[in-house]
């Protein structure tokens, strides 16, 4: 419910933006600054694009958690995707995304709603992460077993020959 209340208020609010700076800057003023917000923030999200992409790389390079930068690279995507958009609100809320400290924000509110726990197993013993670590694991060692040679049975397979 909340998603379609967003695309029907959505669309509303551009097109009461589109009139009101229509009337006062007139037709051809608007259709520029719609134009040229597209072409800044194209030119800003490729710009952030490639910072965060290289944060990206180094994080994994040296072994460092990377939520952080693609929670950033996806928000300057999800950035370009407004800034593409045509309308004053959706350019707004592009480039309020576009500002680092807007994106840290953003993410740690996103952080703080969701619980992310993690387990790996090296060399026999369980490292967990996050908030649910437990206590009650136990570490153990397993060998497969082969099993029995199977019995030939007779051609219905019901009886042995």
């Amino acid at each position: 419910m909340p998603l379609l209340i967003l695309f029907i208020a959505v669309p509303l609010i551009e097109i009461a933006l589109f009139i009101q700076v229509g009337s006062f800057l007139g037709l051809g003023w608007t259709l520029l600054i719609v134009v040229l917000t597209a072409i800044l923030g194209t030119w800003l999200v490729r710009q952030q694009g490639r910072d965060v992409l290289r944060r990206v790389q180094s994080s994994f390079e040296t072994l460092t958690d990377p939520t952080e930068p693609l929670a950033h690279g996806a928000m300057i995507l999800f950035a370009g995707a407004l800034l593409l958009t045509p309308g004053f609100f959706t350019d707004a809320l592009g480039f309020l995304l576009l500002v680092p400290k807007a994106r840290e924000t953003a993410f740690r509110w996103i952080r703080a709603r969701f619980i992310v726990t993690s387990s790996a197993s090296v060399g026999g013993r369980v490292f967990r992460a996050g908030p649910d670590r437990r206590e009650d694991v136990i570490d153990g060692d397993y060998s497969e077993i082969e099993p029995e040679p199977r019995r030939h049975r007779g051609p219905s397979g019901w009886t042995q020959d």
